[in-house]
């Protein structure tokens, strides 16, 4: 007689709508959390995804600015007048360093500006001649090379130092001969000799004037 009721029973509860309903609702509500759940950790994992692509980015950036930095620009301020007026004391100089310029297959020539270093310190200089080249300062105050008046259009005279009204100097391979814009007050190739290139630390390629900054 109870295993009838039993069974009644549970015929009733298979029968019930309502039984069913519960049931379906449970399993809808249980598939809906699954999918929330897996919606929640596909947006975190994309949230981290952002964050590590935005990392990687800014450390390629950093990489490359460090890269450009130390191998192919060097940005420096002028100190001093040596290069009055092309130049002025407390401008900022970028230089394109030399070991770029050789990456390039670029060579110095008469008239660019360049940097290098001497006696310890840096300094910045007219290209007059380069190697295999004649340089001959007369008692005027010109300078001629290979014979030719310097085409450069500078404010100043070009003397010798010391007690020779006229010297004559043949540029030696890989060194410049350099002088300073403001010639009558200014150290350069005529008391340091020619520049060796690796002396050289690059040329300059654009100036940023001070007033402008």
């Amino acid at each position: 007689m109870q295993q009838n009721e039993r069974t009644v029973n549970r015929n009733e509860r298979d029968t019930d709508p309502g039984a069913d309903e519960g049931r379906g609702n449970d399993i809808v509500a249980k598939e809906l959390h699954i999918e929330d759940v897996i919606a929640h950790r596909q947006e975190k994992a994309l949230v981290r995804s952002g964050y590590r692509d935005l990392l990687i980015r800014i450390l390629v950036l950093g990489l490359a600015v460090w890269l450009i930095l130390t191998y192919g620009f060097l940005i420096t301020q002028c100190s001093g007048q040596e290069m009055y007026p092309a130049m002025k004391d407390g401008d900022l100089c970028i230089i394109f360093r030399r070991e770029a310029f050789r990456l390039m297959k670029q060579e110095y020539a008469a008239g660019d500006i360049v940097a290098y270093q001497a006696e310890g310190k840096r300094h910045f200089g007219r290209v007059v001649a380069i190697g295999g080249d004649t340089v001959q300062i007369d008692s005027t105050g010109s300078i001629l090379v290979n014979g030719v008046t310097e085409g450069e259009d500078i404010l100043y005279p070009t003397y010798v130092r010391g007690d020779d009204l006229v010297t004559l100097n043949i540029v030696q391979k890989n060194t410049l001969f350099v002088l300073g814009d403001y010639r009558t007050n200014t150290q350069d190739s005529r008391d340091f000799g020619p520049i060796p290139l690796d002396s050289v630390e690059g040329k300059v390629i654009s100036i940023l004037r001070r007033r402008g900054l």
